[in-house]
């Protein structure tokens, strides 16, 4: 929230009591799956996680990557069975907290409960514009915004990364992201690379021309352009 907002050294330590406890989780384990019930909410505090839904036909439809600082398992706290898994690609450290947690957090600072709308929001409209490419764009297209989706949300919490990043995920997990075949994938990465926009190194990604990849994806970062504006002060 501290990307958005500047927050108050009360709002800071209302956070941090979020985050007092720690779990480990190994590439692949399951935090929560889809149709269970479960009390828990989380902040992922290290590592790269994806929520997903299985189905009729076994296939797997990845709705969104998950990044340090993000809360998990918000839409479970409406329902009583879990409408998405939550899954680790990569080792991870989650922080649980009980969904009661975030009633008191709400009651206490409403601008933190503000901001809990604000980014539901933003992942919305997120993935409005995904539903939108998986129907209307080219498989270029769509690879091409998953790659420039993940370097920003990855460059949120490092400012170190400038065009090169760890891709961090498989070509069979970017292809449940983007409706496409593992096989239609590698042939899309390596369009991009025979046209200049991008190059790819032991596991690295690197955006050589991020203009042409920004007009060929029809890419809109979504956590920018904002208006907070109309936030309740903070306590």
């Amino acid at each position: 929230m501290s990307e958005l907002i500047d927050l108050s050294e009360v709002e800071r330590k209302a956070l941090e009591r979020l985050e007092e406890r720690q779990r480990h989780l190994r590439r692949g384990a399951v935090l929560q799956r889809e149709n269970e019930g479960g009390n828990e909410l989380y902040i992922l505090r290290k590592g790269l996680m994806m929520s997903y839904v299985l189905l009729d036909d076994g296939s797997r439809q990845i709705l969104r990557f998950l990044f340090p600082g993000d809360m998990l398992g918000i839409s479970s706290a409406v329902y009583r069975e879990a409408p998405e898994t939550l899954a680790a690609l990569s080792d991870c450290v989650v922080c649980p907290f009980d969904r009661g947690v975030l009633s008191d957090l709400m009651l206490d600072h409403p601008r933190l409960a503000a901001m809990v709308l604000v980014y539901s929001q933003i992942e919305r409209v997120a993935l409005t514009d995904r539903l939108a490419a998986l129907g209307r764009t080219s498989a270029k297209a769509r690879v091409a915004a998953l790659l420039l989706e993940l370097r920003n949300r990855l460059r949120a919490t490092d400012k170190s990364l400038a065009n090169v990043f760890p891709l961090g995920l498989t070509q069979e997990e970017v292809g449940d992201a983007t409706g496409l075949t593992a096989v239609h994938v590698n042939r899309m990465l390596r369009q991009l690379e025979e046209e200049g926009m991008i190059a790819r190194e032991s596991g690295r990604v690197t955006l050589l021309d991020e203009r042409a990849l920004a007009r060929a994806a029809n890419y809109v970062n979504r956590y920018e352009g904002l208006d907070l504006g109309w936030l309740p002060r903070a306590r």
